[in-house]
């Protein structure tokens, strides 16, 4: 299928997509999109495994949430100023870890993530600890369209997810994707070709904790407070495994794996009571308990059947070996 029929389809099926789901949690789902591919760009296209993207997420979402409470920033500025402060930790946690490679890469920014988690769980009123950033409100954009009504809402977020893939799919297919996907197959070869490595390295490590900080200030926005569970490492095992069931290195793969993890997560249970009604087999009602179960088992058979991720392994059934 085309790219442009393929987004051409998604995009109708987002625009139907509130007026038969509830516009907050796709709102959400949104939101998880946007990180999963935020935290792609740096994994599928420059070959660097952060463990520790979860820093910017909730830290995005904390700043976001001061300066629209606090503050009194408008929802505009308020997101920005969220984007700002994780692209700033991005530069900082990008300028330790990027002088690693490999494992050692991935154990820094871990450290350094759940410094980040720690921080937040002392810092007092700026985060509320384990009571967490409570009432953050939504206000108007640009002081006219009220967000407190959730299709609003929801259509606002729509719009930031579009144009930040959009901005993605730029990046990858600009000059300087090719130099990022040159460092990934090949980093010395990079390097012998005059290339400043550290340098674009640090630069991808930065656009993608701005793009995972703009999903994070978008969420709290949607949710209306954020917590300590945005900043656990917790959260950055969840985006690897989106990334990687969906197919890591591909335009759609992080798409369809936050899709397929958010939808389990939030919608076990609720499938688990329609088998039992259908049914009548009692034991369905306890599936929503058993999430972690049966997301670890997806895992499992992504890995076995899978390796490429869904996505990923439809390109290569198709014998196309270029990036969805």
């Amino acid at each position: 299928m085309d790219k442009k029929i393929g987004y051409t389809i998604a995009l109708a099926i987002a625009l139907a997509a509130p007026f038969v789901g509830y516009p907050v949690f796709l709102a959400k789902l949104l939101c998880f999109v946007l990180f999963a591919c935020a935290f792609n760009l740096l994994i599928g296209f420059t070959g660097l495994l952060s463990f520790g993207h979860a820093a910017f997420f909730g830290g995005a979402g904390y700043v976001a949430g001061n300066a629209l409470k606090v503050w009194g920033l408008p929802t505009e500025l308020g997101i920005l100023a969220g984007v700002v402060g994780a692209a700033l930790l991005g530069l900082v946690m990008g300028g330790l870890a990027i002088r690693r490679q490999g494992i050692y890469f991935s154990m820094i920014t871990l450290a350094l993530a759940q410094m980040v988690f720690f921080g937040a769980l002392s810092a007092g009123e700026f985060t509320g600890g384990e009571d967490g950033l409570q009432g953050v409100p939504r206000g108007k954009l640009l002081g006219v369209v009220d967000l407190s009504n959730d299709t609003a809402l929801y259509f606002f977020v729509l719009a930031i997810a579009v144009l930040a893939f959009a901005l993605i799919v730029r990046i990858v297919h600009s000059p300087f994707g090719q130099v990022l996907k040159a460092i990934k197959e090949n980093e010395p070869r990079a390097v012998s070709l005059g290339y400043d490595v550290d340098k674009y390295k640090l630069l991808a490590f930065v656009l993608s904790a701005a793009l995972a900080g703009l999903a994070g200030s978008t969420k709290v926005l949607v949710q209306g407070f954020e917590t300590l569970t945005d900043v656990h490492w917790t959260m950055s095992g969840l985006v690897i495994l989106m990334t990687l069931v969906g197919g890591m290195g591909t335009l759609a793969g992080p798409i369809l794996g936050a899709v397929i993890i958010i939808m389990l997560e939030n919608k076990l249970g609720d499938w688990g009571i329609y088998l039992t009604r259908v049914t009548g087999i009692e034991w369905f009602n306890t599936i929503g308990e058993a999430v972690t179960m049966v997301i670890g088992l997806i895992f499992i058979v992504c890995v076995l059947l899978f390796r490429r991720g869904i996505i990923g392994e439809i390109v290569a059934k198709l014998g196309n070996k270029k990036p969805a």
